[in-house]
């Protein structure tokens, strides 16, 4: 029993060791802890609107609210926090570069061929023209809730359309199902 006692101890200090000693490790953990904090965040704030004033109010959460989250998240650790899509519903703030498009489309195909959404992310260091980085997306799998706004257009209420239509004339976030990859948490670090 003592050597088992002594072998955990030893396996613990091991794997401590292993992630102070690869920075990519530390860095995918704080990134994934980032990413989930958002998530959880944006998802409480999203569910307590929607039982407030129902789904068209809770656009304004999306609006407002996640940059507002996502800038505060990158302000505390000095990343770069947003959310992504391949389809974004504001094209200002929501375009994947080239990086998250790569790994936005590994997603869909991982989910197509079977890789349960929420587990799905992606992280490396990365040589860019500005400098290196350390580079993590978390995706953002469709979820009933999600339906209310981004369904198939036949599936959303009038009264949504019309405010998504007043919020975002350029809106490409429609068409999903459940369990689809609607986009991914995104976090850049500088190294």
């Amino acid at each position: 029993m003592r050597s088992l006692a002594t072998f955990v101890l030893l396996a613990g200090i091991a794997s401590t060791a292993a992630a102070q000693s690869d920075p990519a490790a530390t860095y995918t953990a704080e990134a994934r802890a980032a990413a989930g904090k958002f998530m959880a965040q944006l998802g409480g704030e999203l569910k307590k609107e929607i039982s407030s004033g129902g789904p068209a109010s809770a656009i304004s959460v999306c609006k407002g609210l996640a940059p507002q989250i996502a800038t505060s998240l990158s302000n505390q650790h000095g990343w770069k926090v947003s959310r992504v899509s391949l389809k974004p519903r504001n094209p200002v703030l929501g375009p994947a570069d080239a990086w998250e498009q790569q790994a936005l489309l590994e997603f869909d195909r991982r989910a197509a061929a079977g890789d349960k959404p929420e587990m799905l992310e992606r992280a490396e260091i990365v040589e860019e023209p500005q400098g290196r980085y350390f580079r993590y997306v978390k995706a953002l799998p469709v979820q009933p809730l999600c339906l209310n706004c981004h369904g198939a257009a036949g599936d959303v209420a009038p009264g949504v359309k019309e405010r998504l239509s007043a919020e975002y004339p350029n809106d490409l976030a429609t068409g999903y199902a459940n369990g689809q990859i609607r986009g991914a948490i995104s976090i850049k670090r500088p190294l």
